[in-house]
């Protein structure tokens, strides 16, 4: 199944490579950031987990006036969960007997929780994008593949056996993006990114309850947890091969209309 993933996503880069478009002209680009990070389902609430994001990428418009492009990128992006929890965070929630415990199961339960997940993906993502010229401003959507390639765990600071061989998480990721880009400088621009996976990449095992008066935990009901990446990015990207000209579009009172650099479109 992995293979004719990659030989599907790959086509379809050759594709958009080797297409006859109206446009047919390319544009490469080099972007880099991080990552604020969460799982969803694991209990462990909030983007504190930091990591990059980065690669390589090229884009082709779709019309003439390069309003719509599709692009393709090629990414090193870093997942996961992050987070110090005080004692009794987990009172009155969902509970996994496991998480708190160290190899001898000789952590108390109410002691402080620290949890650590690293997920690193080779990333491949496919979006569709809207740019509003004057404003700079570029929309975008679509959909990523990520290959696991790293994956490790830490609960209160005991290393637990789960890599990529262990089967605790899916080895493929399938993203769905929402992209917003901001022009900074001519070529330079400022991009955020929200990704969510479309597919759990793991399911949890849990005990449901509640600590009672007497410091017992009363345990009376396990679920099934569905977990999912869930993360805001925040890049800078350059593109390599776009030119710009001088905005000089300005409003009744003289006032230049957008930024001061637009792109320059060339003629066909």
């Amino acid at each position: 199944m992995k293979k004719y993933v990659i030989h599907i996503l790959t086509l379809a880069v050759l594709l958009l490579l080797s297409g006859r478009v109206e446009a047919q002209r390319f544009i490469g680009f080099a972007t880099a950031g991080v990552n604020l990070a969460q799982i969803e389902g694991d209990d462990v609430h909030g983007f504190y987990k930091a990591g990059f994001n980065g690669g390589l990428g090229v884009a082709l418009p779709l019309t003439r006036d390069h309003k719509w492009t599709i692009s393709a990128e090629l990414l090193y992006n870093q997942k996961g969960s992050r987070k110090h929890c005080p004692a009794g965070y987990f009172d009155t929630i969902y509970h996994h007997p496991d998480m708190f415990l160290d190899v001898n199961r000789a952590v108390p339960y109410d002691s402080n929780i620290k949890c650590h997940i690293w997920l690193d993906y080779v990333q491949l993502p496919l979006l569709v994008h809207y740019e509003d010229m004057q404003s700079g401003f570029k929309f975008g959507a679509g959909f990523a593949w990520g290959r696991l390639v790293r994956a490790k765990e830490i609960y209160n600071g005991f290393t637990r056996t789960t890599n990529l061989r262990s089967g605790t998480y899916r080895t493929s990721d399938w993203s769905a993006i929402v992209d917003l880009e901001a022009r900074l400088y001519k070529n330079l621009t400022l991009n955020v990114r929200w990704e969510y996976s479309m597919v759990p990449i793991r399911k949890m095992h849990y005990m449901t309850g509640k600590r009672e008066a007497d410091g017992t935990f009363n345990l009376n009901r396990d679920e099934i947890i569905n977990m999912h990446n869930h993360l805001f990015s925040i890049r800078l990207t350059y593109f390599f091969n776009e030119k710009y000209e001088l905005n000089t579009k300005v409003n009744r009172r003289g006032n230049r209309m957008g930024t001061k650099w637009i792109k320059s479109i060339p003629e066909y």
